[in-house]
């Protein structure tokens, strides 16, 4: 396993959690992303989150999921779903 997460879950809440997000996520739904700390993002999902197994900085194992979203930047932002706190749907491609 060489992907590292800037966090990683091991607790079976925050791993449902995580799973509820990706399939309420579907691809080419337009959303705001409230994330943790209070930044919002908005966008387009490009297609599902991913939820995998990560290793942290430290070298634990655990999961955490990344949220492709395309904000009409030059490039697709890969969103780390443990960082999205809500979300709200504004409709569809």
């Amino acid at each position: 396993m060489s992907k590292i997460a800037p966090r990683v879950h091991t607790d079976q809440a925050t791993i449902e959690r995580l799973k509820d997000l990706q399939a309420a996520l579907d691809a080419e739904l337009v959303v705001e992303l409230h994330l943790r700390g209070g930044a919002t993002l908005t966008g387009t999902v490009v297609e599902r989150p991913s939820i995998l197994q990560f290793l942290d900085e430290g070298g634990n194992e655990g999961t955490n999921g990344v949220l492709p979203l395309d904000t009409g930047g030059k490039s697709v932002q890969r969103v780390w779903l443990d960082e999205v706190e809500h979300f709200q749907r504004l409709g569809t491609c």
